[in-house]
């Protein structure tokens, strides 16, 4: 009996001196920027239950109760224990999920509190162990964020800032818009010797000479023909302006 007492004393003592820990603070100079962003959850109810039981005329009893964990009380105990970890209620604009099991209505040596510690965007888990009171399970999650978040922490943020970049709608100045270049139409003053020629431009009849014809810029082929005359033509570079063509007709053998 005795030795059962004092090794629940030694347990109770451990308890308070884990209970009286503290992660080192964080340098006056960093600011909310600079921290991890934790988002604090909680996973499954607790539950008490008591027995009484009896005979012969002396009565028995049951009773039963549950809650769910007071999260309010988890964020208050992280800002207590960890000042250089800020709680977010938001868990996409978290770098670290917390999830904690905390069972109430038991005596100390009855809990059994669980806790893990999840890095959101890779999901990996970074901790998960089981703990006798809610301190200690701040405690352990606390130290873990603050390891992860040492050796990692520059790339959560660089990542962070790369993937809102990514996401940004890309506003492009006025003065970088450019219009098209201008190109006018070329206008064709066709005429013949004799008059009244057939005129053809890339194989499409277009009217009779004379006449004025206009042609997008680019490369034409001109044909001009008429009964009894060999067809006359001319390939020609359009560019804009104008054009004389004269087509002087040869009769044909």
């Amino acid at each position: 009996m005795r030795r059962g007492f004092t090794s629940l004393f030694v347990l109770f003592i451990c308890l308070a001196l884990r209970a009286q820990q503290t992660t080192p603070a964080a340098p006056a100079s960093a600011s909310d920027a600079d921290k991890a962003r934790v988002f604090i959850t909680d996973s499954q109810s607790w539950e008490y239950v008591t027995n009484s039981g009896g005979g012969g005329g002396v009565f028995a009893s049951r009773g039963g109760g549950g809650a769910r964990p007071q999260t309010a009380e988890i964020v208050k105990t992280f800002g207590e224990r960890c000042p250089q970890i800020v709680t977010n209620n938001k868990m996409d604009k978290s770098d670290y999920v917390v999830v904690l099991d905390h069972e109430g209505g038991k005596s100390v040596l009855r809990h059994r509190n669980k806790v893990a510690v999840f890095a959101r965007v890779s999901g990996d888990s970074i901790v998960s162990k089981s703990t006798v009171s809610l301190g200690g399970s701040v405690q352990d999650a606390c130290e873990a964020v603050n390891r992860h978040w040492a050796a990692h922490g520059k790339e959560i943020r660089a990542a962070e800032a790369s993937a809102a970049a990514a996401n940004e709608p890309k506003v492009i100045p006025a003065a970088a818009v450019q219009d098209p270049p201008r190109t006018s139409a070329a206008k064709l003053t066709i005429a013949s010797n004799p008059a009244g020629a057939e005129i053809e431009i890339d194989g499409s009849f277009v009217g009779n000479t004379p006449s004025e014809i206009e042609v997008a810029p680019g490369e034409h082929t001109v044909v001009v023909s008429k009964k009894g005359y060999a067809p006359w033509q001319k390939k020609l570079k359009a560019t804009g302006g104008n054009v004389n063509l004269t087509a002087d007709l040869e009769a044909a053998n």
